[in-house]
């Protein structure tokens, strides 16, 4: 049995102001996010784990180093392009308005019928080519670890959609659940190597100290 505890990276700078950041686009984590990332090791504390995947984007890879240094379980942190954010185009590093008022068609089907979304106008990346860069690498990870824990560090946008697809969840439904939370876990069990799998824990927060605010989740 794998189980798969996927972390969206801690608050950053970008995440604070309502920018879209994207797999291109990136700023440093709040100060208060280390903190945040702590508490998240207390909670994943009470488990062992094979070893720590994460995106290479530094939100992510900092987030990654930071809970590593605090689960003292000794463990590889391992890099990994298939876990980045997706490529969002022309909306990175623009206010969340402002895509809005530029962008409507996108940013409306992209968050809330992805099934229609068509990315081509922003130059972005697209649902399909998301899960033919992360499915793979993540069945690769349930088939080496077959009966381990394995932490994976990557981003809202990415996991949400990902995590989703994994579960057999169709397009349309992707975000029937919501968004996930800086700092947020969300854990898959498989007992067939990735064939199948189990939902444990959604969005999982309870162990952050502050109040969440909308700009937390996407």
């Amino acid at each position: 049995m794998t189980k798969i505890f996927f972390v969206r990276h801690g608050r950053t700078e970008w995440n604070l102001e309502g920018r879209y950041q994207g797999a291109h686009g990136d700023s440093p984590l709040l100060p208060e996010s280390l903190r945040e990332i702590d508490e998240l090791a207390g909670f994943l504390g009470q488990y062992q784990f094979a070893k720590i995947y994460t995106s290479p984007i530094k939100r992510a890879r900092v987030t990654a180093q930071r809970l590593e240094s605090r689960l003292e379980q000794n463990l590889k942190i391992v890099a990994d392009a298939a876990f980045a954010e997706f490529n969002l185009g022309k909306m990175e590093g623009m206010l969340f308005n402002d895509v809005e008022e530029q962008y409507p068609a996108e940013v409306d089907t992209f968050r809330h019928h992805p099934e229609q979304y068509d990315p081509t106008p922003i130059e972005a990346e697209s649902f399909e080519e998301l899960f033919a860069r992360m499915t793979p690498k993540i069945l690769e990870i349930c088939q080496r670890y077959p009966d381990q824990n394995v932490i994976i560090v990557s981003h809202g946008a990415a996991l949400c959609a990902e995590i989703r697809y994994l579960q057999g969840v169709p397009l349309e439904r992707l975000r029937k659940r919501g968004g996930l939370t800086n700092t947020s876990t969300t854990i898959l069990q498989t007992r067939d190597q990735g064939q199948h799998f189990r939902c444990l824990e959604w969005n999982k927060t309870d162990y952050l100290s502050r109040s969440l605010t909308k700009n937390d989740t996407v």
